[in-house]
């Protein structure tokens, strides 16, 4: 058994039956296990490891205030795929598009890091940036 993730995060979403559209039906998570009894779910993709729970389900509350849309103001999940062409592809036309799809090189030190990527929001507004790798090439000075 490969060793869990040391983070996960987990969103509290408005309905889990449209959130698991979105994750699993369009953006390719796979359901790991549920709870369906507490509005809970646990999904994966490829290593990418989310927990989804009914924001007024059974399950038990962590925020300390109303929440308010959009969910997750302020972050952006950085998710890796293998062909973000091809997710870009399905999704483009299916979520509400944040940032199109684009190349983006990200400086670091002396080098820079290249991305295709795109961002677009989930049912209750969480920010998700998938982007596939094009590896690295010396930073411009």
């Amino acid at each position: 058994m490969t060793k869990p993730p040391r983070l996960v995060p987990e969103l509290e979403v408005t309905s889990l039956a449209e959130a698991l559209r979105f994750y699993v039906g369009l953006a390719g998570f796979r359901l790991a296990y549920g709870r369906p009894e507490e509005g809970f779910a646990y999904l994966d993709r490829d290593g990418v490891h989310l927990m989804l729970e009914e924001a007024e389900g059974p399950g038990r509350r962590f925020h300390a205030a109303p929440l308010q849309r959009p969910f997750g103001r302020g972050v952006n999940f950085q998710i890796e795929v293998d062909d973000v062409g091809k997710l870009w592809e399905r999704m483009r036309d299916a979520a509400p598009i944040t940032l199109p799809f684009e190349e983006r090189w990200y400086r670091r030190e002396t080098e820079e890091l290249g991305h295709h990527q795109f961002v677009v929001a989930d049912p209750d507004g969480y920010l998700l940036r998938f982007f596939t790798s094009l590896g690295t090439r010396p930073a411009v000075s």
